[in-house]
């Protein structure tokens, strides 16, 4: 069973300035809610109940906003605000499930799943990019619901523009059924004559405890950072079976201001 998430959080969010200035973009509200507890929930309905959380010394915020016991026990003390208890509640249970790792300075994806290596505690672990909501489906629900009959590492996948793949890690397949396919290789941000598929990559990834031991061999890629695609793609390319679950639901791209904005818009038509 898949019981653990990795969460990386430590990205500087850029794309997001000014308004991350002050905020980490995790903790920006969506609709009354913030991004992270969508991605939370989605795990906690998919089965998963322990999470760890990759954070920087420049977001201790996020640490904050599960441990600030005080802050609640004085609003609650001389309110008594039904709502104000209730989300209290939440947050506690929340915290129970969470471990905290630090990647203080920036140096990818690779990096930052490698810091979670001493918590991991069984052979496969789901890892979430909070850019990425997904809503309308449990996308970890079917994804683990893969792994079951595959028994393999699964990626999830979207069909993109053709025009579009070179913002993308694109997938080439083999073996395709009707929700999923193996995953004969991935190739990041290719140009459109080279893309062997319009099959996108998006955040939602289960893999085998090996990726630790290949993310070890790897040299700093693109922008002198380990990446997470390119352990994946070593260890396809040493026959460890990966699949890639065709996502059903709406994808949401909380990592822009334009996609931030897009994404409350749609979240509140969807609950309308």
């Amino acid at each position: 069973m898949i019981k653990q998430a990795i969460i990386p959080l430590a990205g500087l969010g850029t794309r997001m300035l000014p308004l991350t200035s002050v905020m980490p973009k995790e903790l920006m509200p969506i609709n009354g809610k913030p991004n992270l507890e969508y991605i939370l929930e989605e795990c906690l309905d998919a089965g998963v109940n322990e999470f760890i959380f990759i954070i920087s010394k420049n977001k201790l915020s996020i640490k904050k906003y599960f441990y600030n016991d005080n802050f609640y026990k004085k609003i609650i003390k001389k309110k008594k605000d039904k709502r104000i208890i209730q989300e209290y509640k939440k947050i506690k249970k929340y915290k129970k499930m969470i471990k905290f790792v630090y990647q203080n300075t920036p140096k990818g994806t690779g990096d930052a799943v490698l810091k979670c290596q001493k918590l991991i505690k069984n052979k496969f672990f789901l890892m979430l990019l909070p850019d990425d909501l997904i809503i309308k489906q449990n996308c970890s629900k079917e994804m683990i619901k893969l792994h079951k009959i595959t028994k393999g590492s699964v990626i999830a996948t979207k069909r993109v523009e053709r025009k579009t793949v070179s913002r993308w890690g694109i997938l080439s397949l083999k073996n395709k059924k009707k929700s999923y396919f193996q995953i004969k290789d991935v190739i990041e941000k290719p140009s459109i004559k080279k893309a062997p598929s319009n099959f996108a990559i998006i955040g939602r990834y289960i893999l085998s405890s090996k990726i630790f031991g290949e993310i070890k061999r790897l040299k700093p890629g693109q922008g002198g950072e380990i990446h997470i695609t390119d352990a994946i793609k070593n260890l396809i390319h040493k026959n460890n079976n990966f699949y890639a679950n065709i996502f059903k639901g709406k994808y949401l791209d909380c990592g822009t201001l334009r996609g931030y904005i897009d994404s409350g818009a749609q979240i509140y038509k969807g609950r309308k």
